[in-house]
């Protein structure tokens, strides 16, 4: 199939679209997540699709939210989507992108962890000594090993808008200290397990964002995506070296393209030349092989 920039699923109502994501309605009880080869940076989505993108995204949040089931629920149905009434072009789009999920009342914050000292977190660290309020050691370097992961949670911004950090009290007054307590406790355990598996497959993931929603009985749950190249820092941990950005498996190989450019990071975004389209590709896919790779 060729890239899969929008989905168009006539059968379903459509929800609405994510930045990556197709969302449509099945039945009263149920979510259809399409995963599209749409690429954002910067919260602009890029005009050129990544082949296969979707398909990686997908199987690689299947694989860890198996991983993690004994850890926190999940959004999956564990249903086929032979369940869902597509007609045959419909189900070409979607076959090996979508996920058929149970709907949840998703959690107004970003639940992010870190592990290394990169990104907003290095710039916070330069500007004041803490990340997200959390004071750190002085003298430590872009790159450097965490003593201990972080909780670092930041707002849901509407679309067109940047997300934006906040500190753990911000998370208490949103949610309430049990709820918010139980999601910073269930992150930092979900990071610290799917971390070490991937150091064993030569992976370091410096940080991710998880996304939590709730049951009806008030339960956490795991949706969206998990530990994609999209949500998450990978590094190849044979060429990690403290004191500069490292090279990456994950979509920071884009961002530092653009940051060459003379672009204001406001819509509509620059063309990507074929190499980078195909390097993000590529890197997409090494990431997935390493991290699912049974020993």
């Amino acid at each position: 199939m060729p890239p899969l920039f929008q989905s168009n699923l006539s059968s379903l109502p459509l929800i609405g679209r994510g930045k990556v994501r197709d969302l449509y309605r099945v039945g009263p009880d149920h979510l259809l997540i399409v995963a599209s080869d749409r690429l954002s940076a910067f919260d602009v989505v890029l005009p050129q699709p990544i082949p296969g993108k979707g398909e990686v995204l997908t199987r690689l949040s299947g694989f860890w939210f198996a991983r993690t089931a004994d850890l926190v629920p999940n959004q999956l149905a564990g249903l086929p989507l032979s369940t869902i009434p597509l007609d045959a072009t419909e189900r070409a789009q979607v076959e090996g992108r979508a996920m058929l999920v149970r709907r949840l009342d998703p959690l107004p914050i970003e639940a992010i962890v870190r592990g290394y000292l990169i990104g907003s977190g290095w710039k916070d660290y330069q500007a004041t000594g803490a990340v997200s309020g959390l004071a750190l050691p002085a003298g430590l370097r872009q790159a450097d090993r965490l003593p201990e992961p972080l909780f670092t949670p930041s707002t849901k911004a509407e679309p067109g808008a940047h997300d934006e950090n906040v500190d753990f009290y911000y998370t208490v007054a949103l949610l309430g200290r049990e709820l918010a307590e139980e999601l910073r406790t269930l992150s930092l355990t979900i990071y610290r397990d799917c971390a070490a598996h991937a150091l064993a497959r030569g992976i370091i993931i410096a940080d991710t964002k998880f996304e939590f929603g709730l049951d009806t009985a008030g339960r956490l749950h795991l949706i969206d995506e998990l530990l994609t190249p999209d949500s998450s820092r990978f590094w190849p941990a044979d060429r990690y070296r403290p004191g500069t950005s490292p090279p990456s498996f994950d979509k920071q190989f884009v961002r530092d393209y653009l940051e060459s450019l003379d672009w204001d990071k406001t819509p509509p975004g620059p063309e990507l030349p074929p190499a980078i389209i195909e390097r993000t590709r590529a890197k997409y896919t090494e990431a997935e092989q390493r991290l699912t790779r049974l020993d």
